[in-house]
């Protein structure tokens, strides 16, 4: 039997229970922005997806993340299935129990799943939904998450991990490419096939603004513990990435803020959350490897650009309708990127990037992470929601979408006003 750390074990469990906060922070900050008549729904999915990616984890996902690797690509289905031998082992990772650092990474596949859902707000179908959540969990995510996070011998001494993190030796501290660009380019190809809603090119308000603005606030308090937890102890470089985490997103806030005056003469409460989000996601695969210093200029870029990233969708005619190409996508390859300049050998990642001595030898490496991920999220999503569409169908019909999703599928509001 392992030794125990009950330091650190202490630590993952607030780390868990901060995570599982952001549940309900992505549900009220999608479910703010999109229309009354079709929150309920917006919030529905990130819970679904939530449920759906927990049940795949314990039976085969912890097995294709973190089983032995078949040539860098996946691990061992079979390896881990269920579960159950490897909890029984008592088998500890840097002192932490098997179980919580299972725990740790199936919250943050969760998570990256409901990201997707707010790009197909409005107008795609709730069983269609979360057919999708479930193959591209297993087709995707799970590759992806092992090309990433799945170390030579993390798990077992002997076990084999994914090419991104053993292979190519990308940084990635807790998942700007795992996350955020699979994530974000797994929307993008589910709005194409969508297509565009009726509302596209007006107007859209946010039915509920304090909504989105606490949901962010949720989300911020819980990226803590999505970054911090991913030290995996209680010590030193868990402390610095929550000083990056914190420093990144506040500067980000402000750059958005900025652009925004410049170009439509005032400042939202929509954008405030986000500029927070967009930094949280930019310094995601940074925070171990940049100064405070530099999480500033990474949150600064990462928020200027961002704002311009969102119009993408008016300009190209994709219907991303809650921007999750704009702010996950375009900032999750920010990020990456920005550790090839910004990155320093005295933070926990131990590496100089560009500005700082190291050449371009780190930047190459994040550039063909980022594109990779991107690349193979994009192309398998797009043929999942394509072949969906093509067999039970994936988008609600045009008069659902007048008459509101809420009321049309789930026969409930989110509000009752009048008796």
């Amino acid at each position: 039997m392992d030794v125990v750390d009950t330091g650190t074990t202490a630590f993952m469990l607030c780390c868990i229970i901060g995570l599982t906060l952001m549940i309900p922070g992505l549900a009220l900050f999608y479910g703010g922005m999109v229309s009354v008549k079709s929150s309920t729904n917006m919030m529905m999915m990130t819970f679904g997806a939530v449920a759906i990616v927990g049940v795949l984890w314990v039976l085969f996902g912890f097995s294709m993340v973190f089983g032995t690797s078949y040539d860098g690509f996946v691990g061992s289905f079979t390896e881990f299935l269920g579960m159950k031998d490897l909890l029984e082992s008592q088998t500890t990772i840097s002192g932490l129990p098997i179980s919580l650092f299972s725990l740790f990474q199936a919250l943050f596949a969760a998570i990256t799943v409901a990201l997707i859902s707010g790009a197909v707000a409005d107008r795609m179908k709730f069983g269609a939904w979360m057919l999708f959540a479930t193959v591209w969990a297993v087709l995707v995510y799970f590759p992806v998450a092992h090309w990433v996070f799945a170390f030579d011998g993390v798990v077992t001494e002997n076990s084999v991990g994914g090419w991104i993190a053993n292979q190519l030796k990308a940084i990635d501290f807790a998942g700007g490419t795992a996350v955020h660009i699979n994530a974000g380019a797994a929307a993008l190809a589910v709005a194409i096939v969508l297509g565009k809603s009726a509302m596209f090119g007006q107007l859209r308000k946010p039915h509920n603004v304090p909504l989105t603005l606490l949901g962010a606030g949720l989300l911020w308090a819980g990226w803590y513990a999505f970054n911090g937890g991913s030290a995996l102890a209680a010590g030193n470089s868990a402390a610095i990435v929550m000083v990056t985490t914190f420093v990144a997103t506040c500067a980000a806030t402000l750059a958005w803020l900025a652009v925004e005056k410049f170009k439509d003469g005032h400042v939202t409460g929509v954008g405030a959350a986000s500029g927070a989000i967009t930094g949280l996601v930019a310094i995601t695969p940074a925070c171990g490897a940049v100064t405070p210093v530099g999480a500033i200029a990474v949150g600064a870029i990462a928020g200027a650009i961002c704002v311009y990233a969102v119009g993408l969708k008016s300009k190209f005619g994709y219907d991303d309708s809650l921007d999750v190409v704009g702010v996950h996508l375009v900032g999750g390859v920010i990020g990456t990127l920005l550790i090839g300049f910004f990155a320093s050998e005295s933070m926990p990642n131990a590496t100089n990037g560009l500005f700082y001595g190291g050449g371009a030898d780190q930047l190459w490496r994040q550039a063909v992470a980022a594109f990779a991920v991107l690349a193979y999220s994009f192309v398998v999503a797009f043929a999942i929601a394509f072949a969906i569409k093509k067999t039970m169908g994936i988008r609600i019909s045009p008069e659902e979408e007048e008459k509101g999703i809420d009321a049309a599928f789930h026969r409930e509001s989110s509000y009752e006003l009048a008796t």
